[in-house]
C-alpha cells in the first residue's frame, strides 16, 4: 500500500492501468484531450506489479481495480467516477487545483 501512496503522490494524475484494458483507454484519451499528461503504470506490462495489483483491489474493493486513478495524492476512482465528475463539470476544477491543467 506504500508504494501506492508514493506513487500515486509523484505527480498531479496518476492512472494505474492494464494495457489491454478498454476502460482504462477510455480513462487515458480523456485525459489527454483534455491536456492532461499523467503519469501511467502498466500493471501488466512489470510482473513486480502484482503487489502494487493487490493493494489496488483493497483499496478500491474490486477486482480488476484499474483504471485506478488519483489526482493530487487522492483516489478519485475508476471509470465511471472520472465521466461522473467530467458530466458534472467537476473533473477541470479538479485538474487545475491538483495543478495537473492550466486553462
Amino acid at each position: 500500500m506504500d508504494k501506492v501512496k508514493r506513487l500515486a503522490s509523484q505527480r498531479a494524475v496518476v492512472i494505474f492501468s492494464k494495457s489491454s484494458c478498454c476502460m482504462c483507454h477510455a480513462v487515458k484519451t480523456l485525459f489527454a484531450d483534455l491536456g492532461v499528461n499523467p503519469a501511467v503504470y502498466e500493471l501488466d506490462e512489470d510482473l513486480r506489479d502484482r503487489e502494487i495489483e493487490k493493494a489496488l483491489v483493497k483499496l478500491m474493493n474490486r477486482s480488476p481495480p484499474v483504471p485506478a486513478v488519483f489526482i493530487g495524492g487522492e483516489l478519485v476512482g475508476d471509470t465511471n467516477k472520472i465521466m461522473a465528475l467530467h458530466l458534472s463539470g467537476k473533473l477541470v476544477p479538479q485538474l487545475r487545483k491538483a495543478g495537473a491543467i492550466w486553462l
